[in-house]
C-alpha cells in the first residue's frame, strides 16, 4: 500500500472509531441516543456549511487517491507557473518542495479544479529547448550537424526520440536555430543538461570558425553638395515701370 493510501485510510478508519466510541460510551451511561437527532440534524447542517472546504478537499483527496493521478515524488508544475515534487498526500492538502526547497501546502480542491502539469505521471522523460543563432556568413548545414552532435554526445540524451534541429528562421542579424532533445528522468533537473549541451555547441562552433552574432546596427551617412545659387537684386522702380519684368 502506497504512503498516501495508507494515510487517507488511516484518518477514516480514525473517525469511524471515534465516531462509534463515542456513541458506544453515551450508550452505556444510559444517555437516550434519541435525543440528538434533532440537534445533531441541525448541527450537522452548520457544520456542512462551516466545513464545506475541508470537505471538498477531502472528497478531493479521495479522488486523488484513486485515480492515482498524483502521487509521492512526482513532479507537478501548478497554474501559477511554481514547479516542485510531492512530499506528502494527506487527506486536506498536498505537500510540494519547491527547487529552492520551499514547501507548498495546496489543497486537494486545487489541484482537482485548476490545471496542474504532472511531468512524472507516465513517465520520467522530458524534452530540452536550445536556440542557436549563428552569423550570415555561416555553413547553416554545417551548424546543424554542430548542434546535433552535440545534443548526441551529451551522456543524459535518450536515443528514443532522436534530438532534432530546425532551421527557426531567419532574423535582423542572425540565422536561428532550434534545437530540441529528451532526457531519460527530468526530475534530476533541467538547467545541467542545458548548459552542457549549451557549452559543448560554443566550444564547436568556435572550433569551426562560426560566429555568433549580436544584435547591431549598420548607419550610412549620404552627404550632397548644394549648387551655388545666384540671386539677382531687381530695381523696385525698373520693375514698377515694366510689368513683364
Amino acid at each position: 500500500m502506497r504512503a498516501a493510501t495508507k494515510a487517507l485510510f488511516s484518518k477514516l478508519v480514525q473517525i469511524v472509531l471515534y465516531s462509534i466510541s463515542f456513541l458506544t460510551i453515551l450508550d452505556l451511561i444510559g444517555v437516550d441516543l434519541t435525543a440528538f437527532t434533532i440537534f445533531g440534524g441541525a448541527a450537522g447542517i452548520g457544520i456542512g456549511f462551516g466545513l464545506q472546504k475541508t470537505a471538498s478537499n477531502f472528497i478531493s483527496g479521495l479522488i486523488l487517491l484513486f485515480e492515482k493521478t498524483i502521487e509521492t515524488g512526482n513532479l507537478l508544475e501548478l497554474s501559477d507557473g511554481t514547479m516542485g515534487f510531492v512530499k506528502r498526500t494527506s487527506a486536506r492538502y498536498t505537500l510540494i518542495e519547491t527547487f529552492d526547497s520551499k514547501e507548498m501546502i495546496v489543497p486537494n480542491e486545487d489541484l482537482m479544479t485548476t490545471k496542474v502539469i504532472n511531468h512524472t505521471y507516465s513517465n520520467k522523460t522530458g524534452r530540452i529547448d536550445v536556440e542557436v543563432g549563428v552569423s550570415y556568413k555561416s555553413d547553416v548545414h554545417l551548424v546543424k550537424k554542430i548542434i546535433l552532435e552535440a545534443a548526441e554526445n551529451y551522456h543524459g540524451t535518450i536515443t528514443q526520440p532522436p534530438p532534432q534541429c530546425f532551421l527557426q528562421g531567419f532574423s535582423d542579424s542572425s540565422v536561428n536555430f532550434v534545437l530540441h532533445f529528451w532526457i531519460g528522468d527530468v526530475t534530476k533537473g533541467r538547467f545541467l543538461p542545458r548548459s552542457e549541451v549549451m557549452f559543448s555547441i560554443w566550444d564547436k562552433l568556435k572550433e569551426n570558425g562560426i560566429e555568433i552574432p549580436f544584435p547591431q546596427r549598420d548607419l550610412h551617412i549620404k552627404t550632397s553638395v548644394a549648387e551655388p545659387t545666384h540671386i539677382q537684386k531687381l530695381d523696385s522702380k525698373k520693375f514698377s515701370k515694366n510689368p513683364e519684368a
